[in-house]
């Protein structure tokens, strides 16, 4: 691409966001960031120092300790913590509970936005996550929010767990799903909403050609026109 172009992808936990980001990065041909593996990142690395994660001032405190890198191996996303690849370690459900608590700290949100804003200078990117197209890149060319009902999101979580041989309680996760929700749109620091003028993806019923068919759509009116 000739100019660079910022595309930011917001939406609730398990919505399909880094499907419809890394959809849109190789249709474009530009650098895909998913930032909610480094809360993911900061949450593990709380739950591996005993940080109480009902302490604002103990997660701050431990944020210094913090080394988060994030690298392109073959082609693909690796997230390292404090120089260990923990782009595996990062996917459990207690890691996801715990980024949801941290992910409500200011430090760690200041934290990460500067991360994600140094990742992007000078480069073309799509980023996804809860507060891209509010407060990462409120300037961005192309913003759109995913979201589906929580029953989808929960049983697509569950289809995914078992596909790779692991337990889950569907009840559970939709449980999970349903707080994080809450925590996502009730914290203090850039609360999940749908910027004013991003486009709204409802992909509760649809598959993930008609998701590409949708984006090529707003490509072409967007970014290519």
């Amino acid at each position: 691409m000739n100019k660079l172009l910022s595309i930011a992808i917001d939406g609730p936990s398990g919505a399909g966001k880094s499907s419809v980001a890394q959809i849109c990065a190789r249709e474009l041909k530009i650098l895909y960031l998913d930032t909610g593996a480094m809360y993911r990142a900061v949450g593990l690395y709380m739950l591996r120092k005993g940080v109480d994660l009902e302490e604002e001032a103990a997660i701050s405190a431990a944020m210094p300790g913090v080394e988060l890198d994030v690298k392109y191996v073959d082609g693909e996303q690796r997230v390292f913590l404090c120089g260990e690849d923990v782009s595996c370690a990062i996917r459990g459900e207690d890691v996801s509970r715990a980024a949801s608590k941290v992910s409500c700290v200011r430090a760690v949100r200041e934290a990460m936005v500067r991360a994600q804003r140094d990742i992007a200078r000078g480069r073309s990117v799509v980023m996804d996550g809860r507060d891209i197209g509010t407060t990462v890149f409120p300037d961005a060319e192309l913003k759109i929010f995913v979201t589906a009902t929580p029953e989808i999101r929960a049983q697509r979580r569950f289809d995914e767990l078992k596909a790779k041989g692991q337990e889950g309680s569907f009840e559970e996760i939709l449980e999970n799903v349903k707080q994080r929700d809450y925590i996502d749109q009730n914290r203090e620091v850039s609360p999940l909403r749908k910027a004013d003028d991003a486009l709204l993806l409802d992909n509760t019923t649809m598959t993930i050609s008609q998701q590409k068919e949708w984006l090529q759509k707003q490509f072409d009116k967007t970014v290519k026109g």
